[in-house]
């Protein structure tokens, strides 16, 4: 790279996880949107159909609170409050879990380059 030009920034390790965390979750809402009325009839005729999408749907759901937990922890917080309201305000509680999340972490990047 030349002197003269800037690299992006890298992400941190949280925001890695919290990426993750947040496509996880539309995997999982994806899955669960296949289970409403509309598109239940189409999409979920077959018994293997039904069974391949509620193993995504839980491997997805799975993924996204781990995915959380890691962001969180390496964060440098404690993960049962912030998995407990995705677990149990499922799909809006992860959402909000994510967008809080990221915007903390937002906060503690600019906050050092913002000193001196």
């Amino acid at each position: 790279m030349s002197p003269g030009r800037s690299s992006p920034s890298p992400e941190s390790p949280a925001q890695r996880a919290l990426n993750a965390s947040t496509v996880t979750l539309l995997a999982a809402v994806g899955c669960l949107l296949l289970y409403m009325p509309p598109f239940a009839g189409r999409f979920l005729d077959g018994a293997a159909y039904l069974a391949g999408n509620g193993l995504v749907l839980a491997t997805a759901l799975l993924l996204h609170w781990v995915f959380l937990a890691i962001g969180v922890r390496r964060m440098g917080r404690s993960t049962t409050g912030w998995v407990a309201l995705a677990v149990l305000l499922f799909p809006v509680g992860g959402a909000a879990a994510l967008i809080l999340l990221t915007w903390f972490s937002d906060e503690s990047e600019a906050a050092p380059s913002g000193v001196g």
